[in-house]
């Protein structure tokens, strides 16, 4: 997660400051390139997902890191606007093969009884990355230092990316089963030492639902769109949060110490949310932390001074990291993870259309209105309505399945 997303996403604003010194492109057709990685999402999410249900995270992973690992090569040879934008096509392209998705769904098949924490691990460590890979990316293609420069640093990112791919994708098992374990690291039991009840109830951990059945239940809807409602507010803040404090009258580095703080409460949080969320209803949980960030852009929006705006980062932190695993992990207790790469893929969709919106509407609303107020508030209310499509999230249960032997 750590080297094929931080450098993509996380660093994104980086990349932009050397290339806007370098081509004078404007920020709007900077930003263009952050809209193909969502259009992206949408049209490959239940393609990665079946890919990854068919062939297994390893395999993703190898071809993910190498096509990311080329992209970033020949985005080192960007000479004009349509090569950055194919660039990013491709970076995008190969991150959503060897990420997210895969990775996801591996962890769900790997852990059953301690999958919050365990996602919650996880999540926090690409958070500890992306701290210490964004500085040395920064530091590396700072144009203002005669140091590596941003196309010797992508040269170098994607050499090292197709390097590390097979030691990477070796170290994966899509399975706990490829090893002779069971999920949560248990051991199987000999079946001369099962008795028939002792079987039915292992072979009834976890109810496996296909992608069609999924798609038929009403929870699958309201998780897809509570987790979309709940980032759109995190993409707005990650594209607008620089230019709000500069509105207010702060300085850059002022934005980096607040992005810094949240970066931070959301690692911790992270584990939080994954431990309390394997202790009480996890749609309740979600509800919780949703509204937690919610509260915090409404300290943002109203904030009159910068220790105010340090409350908007712990609160906005703690939401944000305690609802990050478990908007993975519900897909997976209510599901289960026979398909989990399909259902995933699927609720990609309307996830993606969704965030296409967040940042440009926000953008537009402060270029009409003057300011912030009334575009971070809007971003408020579809928090809320996330949260409220979290709460009626039900689990759902199969109510018909043809009885095949």
């Amino acid at each position: 997660m750590v080297v094929s997303t931080v450098p993509l996403f996380h660093a994104m604003s980086v990349w932009a400051v050397a290339l806007e010194r370098e081509f004078a492109w404007n920020r709007t057709q900077l930003g263009f390139a952050l809209t193909f990685t969502r259009i992206e999402g949408g049209f490959m999410g239940p393609l990665e997902g079946y890919l990854t249900d068919k062939v297994g995270t390893r395999r993703m992973v190898f071809i993910g890191m190498i096509i990311l690992g080329g992209a970033f090569i020949f985005f080192a040879q960007v000479q004009n606007l349509w090569m950055f934008y194919v660039a990013y096509i491709f970076m995008a392209l190969g991150q959503g093969l060897g990420s997210w998705i895969p990775l996801m769904t591996m962890i769900n098949r790997w852990f059953h009884r301690q999958r919050a924490m365990a996602l919650g691990w996880s999540n926090m460590g690409s958070r500890l990355g992306a701290l210490l890979l964004v500085p040395l990316i920064a530091w590396c293609i700072d144009p203002d230092q005669d140091r590596l420069g941003w196309r010797m640093t992508a040269t170098i990112l994607g050499v090292f990316m197709i390097v590390v791919a097979g030691p990477i994708s070796r170290l994966i098992h899509n399975q706990p089963q490829d090893i002779g374990l069971l999920p949560d690291g248990d051991k199987p039991v000999p079946q001369t030492e099962v008795s028939a009840d002792d079987s039915a109830k292992v072979s009834s951990d976890e109810v496996d639902f296909t992608a069609s059945e999924a798609l038929r239940t009403p929870a699958f809807w309201l998780i897809a769109f509570g987790h979309g409602f709940t980032s759109m507010v995190i993409l707005a803040v990650m594209a607008h949060l620089g230019l709000l404090m500069v509105d207010k009258g702060y300085q850059v580095q002022d934005a980096a110490f607040v992005v810094s703080v949240y970066t931070a409460v959301a690692m911790a949080f992270q584990l939080v949310g994954g431990y309390v969320g394997g202790k009480i209803p996890i749609r309740l949980t979600l509800a919780f932390f949703t509204a937690l960030q919610a509260m915090g852009v409404v300290v943002l929006v109203y904030a009159d001074s910068l220790p105010s705006i340090y409350a908007f980062a712990v609160l906005f932190g703690a939401g944000f990291g305690g609802r990050a695993p478990l908007t993975v992990a519900i897909r997976g207790e209510y599901f289960g993870s026979a398909s989990f790469g399909k259902i995933l893929g699927f609720s990609t969709v309307p996830m993606n259309l969704l965030l296409l919106i967040a940042a440009p509407l926000v953008g537009w609303m402060r270029d009409t209105q003057g300011d912030y107020t009334d575009a971070f508030l809007v971003m408020v209310l579809t928090n809320l309505a996330g949260a409220v499509c979290f709460l009626l999230a039900k689990r759902p249960q199969i109510k018909w399945r043809p009885n095949l032997t």
